[in-house]
């Protein structure tokens, strides 16, 4: 992909959205229920969540590093 021709907030969008995708997967792993994204099973995802990195560090964007150590305790979400 062509992210050089991405905005800076469309590469934070594209970033966060896998951030999200990712946190919903675990969520759903947690209640032992089908993930739908299958990003920790998909290498395209890390891929992809590299390159924008890569990208976003050349631009000298500041972003948190998303984490992808399946080891982590997340609080459910509020509603």
């Amino acid at each position: 992909m062509n992210y050089q021709a991405f905005t800076n907030d469309s590469l934070t969008m594209m970033y966060e959205a896998i951030r999200g995708a990712l946190a919903a997967d675990d969520a759903l792993k947690r209640q032992a229920i089908e993930t739908r994204f299958r990003v920790r099973e998909t290498v395209d995802w890390k891929l992809h969540a590299a390159e924008l990195e890569t990208e976003m560090l050349g631009r000298g964007m500041m972003f948190e590093v998303i984490d992808w150590s399946e080891d982590q305790t997340r609080l459910p979400l509020e509603e």
